[in-house]
């Protein structure tokens, strides 16, 4: 199974559980995935999740001078976006425990009658 069709579907909530606690920059929210075992996560998609995010009005947004390089965006969760988390979070749970179940405990199938 590619990997890379479920994170698609999963994105926006990870972004935002890694955020929850402590606001982040761009990559740094990609290494903090890839940190979590997301591997497979694309920089660009992560950016453009942030965009939709912020756009959404799940995320707050402000600029960090560095004396390193260029300055930084930070994003972070504000109470929009905590509500999508908690609503995304019930989500999951019960997808996950249904697909657990499904594939956990494979049930024989019955054959119609005259069927080999």
């Amino acid at each position: 199974m590619d990997s890379t069709q479920l994170l698609k579907g999963v994105l926006d909530v990870a972004v935002l559980a890694v955020i929850e606690h402590e606001d982040g920059y761009g990559y740094d929210i990609v290494r903090r995935l890839k940190a979590a075992g997301l591997d497979d996560i694309g920089d660009a998609s992560i950016y453009g999740t942030l965009r939709r995010l912020f756009t959404a009005g799940a995320l707050t947004s402000y600029v960090v001078a560095s004396e390193d390089g260029p300055h930084r965006k930070y994003y972070g969760i504000n109470q929009t976006g905590k509500q999508m988390l908690a609503e995304q979070r019930a989500t999951w749970a019960t997808f996950s425990s249904k697909m657990s179940a499904l594939l956990d405990s494979p049930k024989p199938t019955k054959r119609a009658k005259g069927g080999k």
